[in-house]
């Protein structure tokens, strides 16, 4: 089987259910930066990672896989691939074990610091670039409110586990000097 299928070859794709959309539908660009997400934490996963992070991260990759799904599927009424509650609050129940391992925060800090932290630092501003045109696409069609919620929380963490991976480097944060 062949990887390409010239099909989009007049700027459109196929969502499920074989409705074809503008490959600049929000739809799509609401998806692909999912999968930018996804690629991002590839990266972070490329360098040598604690094993706790490495599994978490491994789940997210595959629960953003299902969240790019989400996305590409209008019809709600198929509840197949779907992001869940449960996947929100795994993320939450995830936060709160790392952040135990941190100082309160006094400052804000600014990204960067031990490679896997940038690393982490660029996928979470992706996530929040995902979560904004998930936003964007939501205002004109109905979706599944927990892939939101979902990217929502999801940048928290990856904001989490960037200190976490810069203090268990022994890296400090950088402070913000305005």
């Amino acid at each position: 089987m062949k990887i390409y299928t010239k099909t989009g070859d007049d700027g459109t794709t196929g969502l499920q259910g074989g409705k074809r959309v503008s490959k600049s539908d929000l739809r799509i660009i609401a998806y692909g930066a999912v999968d930018e997400a996804n690629s991002s934490l590839g990266v972070v996963l490329s360098h040598s990672v604690d094993a706790d992070i490495k599994e978490l991260l491994t789940r997210i990759q595959n629960e953003l896989f299902v969240a790019g799904s989400d996305l590409s599927n209008p019809d709600l009424e198929k509840l197949n691939s779907r992001i869940t509650a449960q996947m929100v609050e795994n993320l939450e129940k995830s936060i709160d074990r790392f952040e135990a391992e941190l100082s309160p925060l006094t400052n804000f800090i600014l990204p960067g610091g031990h490679q896997i932290a940038a690393h982490l630092h660029m996928a979470r501003t992706i996530v929040r670039r995902a979560e904004t045109n998930v936003v964007a696409l939501a205002k004109d069609e109905q979706i599944n409110a927990h892939c939101q919620k979902y990217l929502n929380r999801l940048s928290d963490l990856l904001f989490v586990l960037a200190r976490v991976a810069n203090k268990r480097n022994g890296t400090s944060d950088i402070v913000w000097k305005p």
